[in-house]
């Protein structure tokens, strides 16, 4: 028997029964799929019903970035089915639908001591890991890393079993039939799915699954980037007409609603409350305390939000965040803080004898300003918990609410809900333990569901804003020898960045199940190699010294869309335009010259070149180029963008945004376009604006028309086209992200000669 790499699901437990996942030894699962009526499961991943209709069950957070249908498209292709008739549901938490990679990847924030025994897909406690704590999580791009092949094997074993049924109708070899379109095909018959399944329920799969010589993909063609896909997103026409229901959607008969009030940020206690201004309101059904917090419960929203704000409730604050003092900690920490050396190429830091070039880069904190704040339903009964919530960690998620209300986790029920935008933001459960904690109170009086939805300005006080930071560029120049080009390549790079150790504080609450405040009391003075995440260029730079100052600044931060990389990108990126400029050299043939073997990435330098009609960015043209590639070598995703943009009153106005981008094998080409777009927009909100400043533990900002986004009518013209690959796949939803910011930054250069080292872009003017 073939065991993969990735793990693969094997087996098929029709209507009932186990799924083996096979590591070193198999460990079994009960089937998580329930069919319903004249519907049979095929393994762990689909059902097929007498009406033909295929439905995929998709183990992953619905956030916007199309993965109930990619994998709904692979399991489609493998069986040879009719994309009308696929259908999606949500999976179940489950150890069958482990995501590996992704334990893999977190190994250093489940397993901080020896980390290395378990940092590779490949390794048994990785393995092992993800699948008892059902670790089904959403995050970091991994979902075809994790699934592509479960879903094929499954398909493939579906589609043998229907071959077989057939055959024993027509009396020929089943490898002999084809499966296209729904139907599974012999010379000049046919049957359809709907007319087989019951039969094929009766044969057992050949072992390894009979998979097609080719997987899933689309392969593009240059300068027809608008090429129609052959598989439309499923969930597109229920968000058109407005019937997809998110989150916030959840409606059960006799619902309460609840509003809250949190203390500020950081570990504040509830001290004082005016109960009685919100006495008599209409609508009004209880008030229910927490350690940190004040809700409201009404019959509906807006009765329960003007009963928490008019109970005006105080906290008592051990430590009050300020903007000044979380730049002063990041500043001290930049000069004089002691650092931990993160990695190394080549010689390091040893040959630079002084610094030629040093450059200071700052970050302020941001928001992720979700069109959806966090909301959660639940309903207690009986010491017994329902959820109605988007969780990117589900499983977590339980974990945490029912160790709120000290029940055991098998008696919490969650269902899972899509998410109306995440960028990383609903891996945190705080709502779960909240809301359920509003349950149990509820259900003192009589068992009602009860939704508890965030107002905004709490989405921007109680949530985990990504990290800020000071960043410290030092190089040293290479003469013109010949051994480095031109002049002006660099010779020796040294990154030192100061910056909360923000992976790890977030591991702590997420796995800990800590609070904010004991999280960073925990990473305290600990080295995070994960917040310079992409700080190692891609360019040949022979020696590069990455090092971290962890350092405390009091606020929490968390992940966010691009996370570390939205930093490292832009401070590369800004530092090697600068550096071109500085030497009298054009951004875009300093970059190749210096960029090394990264073929793949150059390629897309000079297509965006073409595709943007780039002029070098001379006589104030506007005209930006940044690149960036996350991950490593053929695995790694790469994009290349040029930004054109101008002064506009205090601020800028960007008007176009190109890019190209190199992700391997495109499973869909619709959605990759959708993903790089949205991600070069979300990114440019990230340059223009986001930001947060905190007085006495408190943000400034309360409404999202106070963040400084780009609206409608501010948002540019944005080309997107691929590279065609046969590489590994690789999840383009951060890509667009990262390299926004450093693009727009340069065509500012190029545009007005002055050079913005921070972000937002605007935090010192123009």
């Amino acid at each position: 028997m073939q065991i993969s790499r990735r793990g693969v699901l094997v087996g098929v437990a029709v209507g009932g029964g186990l799924v083996a996942a096979w590591t070193l030894r198999p460990r079994t699962f009960r089937t998580p799929l329930t069919p319903g009526r004249d519907e049979f499961a095929f393994d762990a991943w689909l059902k097929i019903g007498k009406d033909g209709v295929i439905t995929v069950a998709v183990p992953q957070l619905e956030m916007g970035q199309g993965v109930t249908t990619l994998l709904p498209q692979i399991v489609a292709v493998e069986l040879g089915a009719d994309w009308r008739q696929v259908a999606v549901e949500p999976a179940p938490v489950s150890g069958a639908y482990a995501n590996v990679p992704l334990a893999a990847r977190w190994a250093p924030l489940w397993m901080p001591v020896l980390p290395g025994l378990a940092n590779e897909p490949d390794d048994l406690l990785a393995r092992r890991y993800a699948q008892e704590a059902r670790f089904n999580v959403t995050a970091e791009g991994t979902a075809l890393a994790a699934y592509e092949l479960p879903c094929r094997n499954a398909a493939a074993a579906a589609r043998a079993m229907l071959a077989m049924a057939a055959a024993a109708r027509w009396d020929t070899s089943w490898e002999e039939c084809t499966a296209e379109g729904g139907f599974i095909h012999f010379e000049d018959k046919k049957l359809s799915f709907a007319e087989l399944v019951e039969e094929a329920t009766r044969f057992t799969p050949p072992d390894p699954p009979p998979l097609l010589p080719e997987p899933a993909a689309e392969d593009p063609i240059f300068g027809l980037a608008d090429a129609p896909t052959a598989f439309p997103r499923l969930d597109m026409p229920s968000k058109v007409d407005g019937t997809y229901l998110f989150a916030g959607d959840v409606r059960l008969p006799d619902m309460l609603y609840a509003s809250i009030r949190h203390g500020p940020v950081d570990h504040a206690a509830l001290s004082v409350m005016e109960l009685e201004q919100a006495a008599g309101l209409q609508g009004l059904v209880r008030i229910v305390k927490g350690k940190r917090w004040l809700a409201a419960v009404a019959d509906n929203w807006w009765a329960a939000d003007q009963a928490a704000a008019r109970m005006a409730p105080r906290f008592d604050v051990a430590e009050a965040v300020n903007s000044t003092t979380i730049e002063a900690a990041l500043d001290e920490g930049l000069r004089r803080g002691v650092e931990t050396r993160i990695a190394v190429r080549g010689e390091g830091d040893s040959l630079m004898e002084k610094t030629e070039v040093a450059l200071r880069y700052d970050f302020a904190p941001v928001t992720h300003a979700t069109l959806e704040t966090t909301n959660a339903t639940a309903r207690y009964f009986d010491g017994r918990l329902e959820l109605w919530i988007a969780s990117q960690a589900p499983e977590l998620a339980r974990e945490a609410a029912a160790m709120a209300l000290d029940i055991s986790v098998s008696d919490v029920v969650l269902y899972p809900m899509p998410a109306g935008g995440s960028f990383d933001r609903r891996l945190e459960h705080d709502h779960a333990i909240e809301v359920a904690l509003i349950a149990r109170e509820v259900s003192k009086d009589a068992v009602r569901p009860v939704q508890l939805t965030w107002p905004r300005g709490q989405e921007f006080l109680a949530g985990k804003p990504r990290m800020p930071a000071a960043v410290l560029v030092s190089a040293k120049l290479g003469r013109g020898d010949g051994n480095f080009g031109s002049g002006g390549e660099i010779e020796t790079l040294r990154v030192r960045m100061a910056a909360p150790a923000s992976a790890k504080e977030f591991g702590q609450r997420l796995f800990g199940n800590k609070t904010s405040w004991a999280a960073i009391d925990a990473a305290q003075g600990q080295a995070d190699p994960m917040v310079m995440d992409g700080a190692m260029p891609p360019y040949g730079i022979p020696n590069v010294a990455l090092d971290h100052v962890p350092v405390r600044i009091g606020l929490p931060t968390g992940r966010m869309r691009g996370n570390a990389h939205g930093i490292t990108a832009f401070v590369t990126e800004c530092f090697m335009d600068e550096m071109a400029w500085k030497n009298g050299r054009e951004p875009l043939s300093y970059r190749i010259e210096v960029l090394g073997g990264d073929l793949r990435l150059a390629r897309c330098l000079q297509d965006v070149a073409r595709l943007a009609q780039w002029d070098g960015g001379k006589d104030q043209s506007g005209q930006g180029l940044a690149c960036h590639r996350i991950g490593d070598g053929d695995d790694a995703g790469r994009i290349a963008c040029i930004a054109t943009a101008r002064r506009d009153g205090g601020g800028a106005r960007v008007t176009r945004l190109t890019a190209v981008v190199d992700i391997g094998r495109i499973v869909n080409l619709d959605i990759a376009r959708q993903q790089i777009e949205g991600g070069l927009l979300f990114g440019m909100g990230l340059a223009l604006g986001s930001a947060l400043e905190y007085i006495d533990g408190v943000p400034t900002t309360k409404r999202l028309g106070s963040l400084g986004l780009p609206v409608l009518a501010d948002c540019p013209k944005v080309e997107v086209d691929f590279v065609s690959s046969k590489a590994a796949p690789f999840d383009p939803g951060e890509l667009g992200v990262v390299v926004a910011a450093p693009a727009i930054a340069n065509a500012l250069y190029s545009a007005t000669g002055l050079r913005i080292r921070r972000l937002p872009l605007f935090a010192e003017g123009l």
